[in-house]
């Protein structure tokens, strides 16, 4: 089972944007020495939410900040980044750390972003699965030209290639391991076509995750997908951990932080064509989010985890950590996941 750290860099209520990176940096160092195997990197922009605009970025200042521990992006926001120049950044990262990081990339929202920065709404709407698919080429081919809808330009070389094809010129393969964030059954349908994990949010609960595997299973060997590469398919299931003696003092950490995280922070997102988006009432969301995920003591937190692996198949986990956005409480969070929980799931 591999168990890592989700971070946002949020901005709580009263706190500064530099503390809330500082926090995110600091929550990752941690992470490493308390021995859980990833940490996840989330971005925003022009919201508290979370106060990172580019994963890739702050990720590459982890890989270089850590020495084992794997670092990916939950998620780079797709529509928003032309694919080759994101390509060019995974590969180099993943050349550069000897293959500790994972590239995640998802759809995003209908924000403002798409008028900043000038790819539109058309990008959110209908132009993912080509971004992807140009994303995927250049990563897996050594020369890459396109003449799709929004892309077109003439062959070029693809430099750096990843270091597994170094060695072999003709390699299609190798390259940044790529997971997909879906939230609907069209995403599950368009990862498990081109054989790509999951990424699936912290607002699902186990039922609906077991459901979304299914899902990717039947439409990944619909699509002609290998037996053997799809049940080995390493789906990441975000949620929420925080570590107390006694439940109800985990929950009441949450509940005390969380909703005035989310009020701003959800509160701040606009639309880039005025369309309406129906905000979730922040307390309820926090309630539920401690409901579902490994909130409470240690044994709880464990038990919680191998719940859900058990319900989903899935193992791999990106817990947001940061919840009580304290530095001094995330930290011991942390730890405590590293020393007391990371053990009991063997």
């Amino acid at each position: 089972m591999r168990v890592g750290a989700f971070i946002l860099a949020a901005q709580f209520p009263g706190q500064g944007q530099g503390e809330a990176l500082h926090r995110a940096v600091r929550s990752a160092e941690v992470a490493e020495e308390a021995g859980l195997t990833d940490v996840w990197l989330a971005e925003h922009h022009f919201v508290p939410y979370g106060v990172c605009p580019n994963a890739v970025t702050l990720a590459a200042l982890l890989l270089g900040r850590t020495r084992r521990i794997g670092v990916g992006t939950a998620i780079s926001v797709l529509p928003t980044q032309h694919p080759v120049a994101l390509g060019e950044q995974a590969a180099l990262l993943h050349v550069t750390s000897e293959g500790r990081f994972t590239l995640g990339v998802g759809r995003g929202g209908p924000w403002v972003d798409l008028e900043v920065f000038g790819s539109g709404l058309a990008a959110y709407d209908h132009g993912f699965p080509e971004s992807l698919d140009l994303l995927l080429r250049w990563l897996r081919e050594p020369r890459v030209g396109a003449a799709g809808e929004r892309y077109a330009f003439r062959e070029v070389a693809v430099v750096p290639r990843p270091v597994e094809a170094l060695t072999d010129p003709d390699a299609t393969s190798g390259g940044p391991p790529v997971v997909v964030a879906c939230t609907s059954p069209a995403s599950v349908r368009l990862a498990a076509e081109r054989g790509l994990p999951m990424l699936l949010g912290m607002h699902c609960g186990d039922d609906e995750k077991a459901e979304m595997v299914a899902l990717w299973r039947s439409a990944a060997l619909a699509a002609g997908r290998d037996g053997d590469e799809v049940a080995a398919a390493g789906h990441v299931s975000a949620g929420v951990v925080q570590i107390a003696d006694r439940r109800d003092d985990a929950v009441e950490t949450l509940t005390k932080a969380m909703p005035g995280w989310l009020r701003q922070g959800l509160g701040a997102h606009v639309t880039v064509d005025g369309r309406y988006r129906a905000m979730r009432d922040p307390l309820a969301y926090t309630e539920l989010l401690c409901g579902v995920h490994p909130v409470g003591p240690p044994d709880l937190c464990a038990d919680r985890l191998a719940a859900t692996a058990e319900r989903t198949g899935i193992t791999r986990f990106a817990l947001l950590v940061e919840g009580s956005g304290d530095l001094a409480a995330t930290e011991e969070n942390v730890r405590r996941l590293g020393a007391e929980v990371l053990p009991q799931l063997g």
